[in-house]
């Protein structure tokens, strides 16, 4: 069995990062909606 997560910040941010989902109507959302939970941390 290999190892399959190999992690990188970079590509992490860009597909997950607050940026990212500011762009769209959907990742606008779902920042408001974690901010509203209570999240600790809204995005990566």
């Amino acid at each position: 069995m290999s190892v399959t997560y190999q992690p990188k910040k970079r590509k992490r941010a860009k597909v997950h990062g607050f940026l990212v989902r500011s762009r769209s109507k959907f990742g606008r959302n779902t920042i408001k909606r974690r901010r509203q939970k209570g999240r600790k941390k809204v995005t990566v």
